[in-house]
């Protein structure tokens, strides 16, 4: 599963994550992102949030981190961004976390969806956020980026952007309407054939596959990333569904991917 761009570390108890290369250049932080073989699960069942803790401290381990240092928001598909000052902050209907601060560990979660992992190593700013079909739409990494440079000052060729696995165009089927509404917002991007394709025919109707990485990527570019600060994992939630947590494959019985992001204190681990 390794490529150019990812690896999988293995930790001492067995436990492994997928790693972005990029982001292993530099020691103050830290990231990583879940496989569902080692029984992290970063989701709530049944109001019993037993598991949840579990899988955070399992993450919080090796990180050499308070689990309760993990911030999570609670993810509905927007395009809020909220900046993370202190661990105690709830963050509702909100989809993207920013934050300067050490040891506070931003997590967003996923199943198919894309989460973003954003470094600014030169103000040494991070952010995690949950661009699903529906954030992706709504342009929340563009968003994020913005306010990174608004909020933050951070300037966009030092920003890094690292795109976690996530349904691929492959997989990413839709109908006519939820085709319409990409067209509609991102024709006067670039041209639609970069991004929607022509599927099969099922139950007589049409079917298109969306590239949603394709269009985070141009997304990123037009705010000024550079392509080489945008690194894309590959990789194929659907396809890989064995290593990761899939709804299109496991519908609702689906577990989540954590994507997890944090800076240091210090550089001596």
């Amino acid at each position: 599963m390794e490529n150019e761009n990812i690896i999988i570390k293995k930790f001492p108890d067995g436990t492994e994550i997928l790693q972005f290369k990029r982001l292993l250049e530099f020691p103050n932080i830290k990231h990583g992102y879940t496989l569902r073989k080692n029984n992290i699960n970063v989701q709530v069942r049944n109001a019993d949030e037993s598991p949840l803790i579990d899988s955070y401290k399992k993450v919080g381990a090796l990180f050499n981190l308070d689990y309760r240092n993990i911030v999570k928001p609670h993810q509905t598909h927007t395009d809020r961004i909220e900046i993370v000052n202190n661990t105690n902050e709830e963050f509702n209907e909100v989809d993207g976390l920013i934050t300067n601060k050490k040891d506070i560990c931003l997590c967003t979660t996923s199943a198919d969806c894309t989460s973003l992992l954003f470094y600014d190593y030169k103000n040494q700013v991070i952010a995690n956020v949950h661009s699903g079909w529906r954030g992706t739409l709504q342009r929340i990494g563009e968003k994020t980026v913005e306010k990174l440079k608004n909020e933050c000052k951070c300037n966009a060729e030092n920003i890094i952007c690292c795109i976690s696995p996530c349904i691929q165009k492959c997989h990413f089927e839709v109908d006519e309407d939820v085709m319409q509404m990409f067209k509609n917002e991102f024709e006067s991007m670039c041209k639609i054939d970069k991004f929607i394709f022509k599927g099969r025919v099922a139950d007589g109707k049409q079917k298109y596959n969306i590239d949603t990485t394709i269009l985070n990527k141009m997304m990123l570019q037009e705010e000024g990333l550079l392509e080489e600060n945008i690194i894309d994992s590959g990789l194929c939630t659907v396809c890989n569904s064995e290593l990761f947590h899939s709804h299109r494959v496991d519908k609702e019985k689906s577990g989540r991917n954590g994507a997890f992001v944090l800076l240091i204190k210090n550089t001596t681990i």
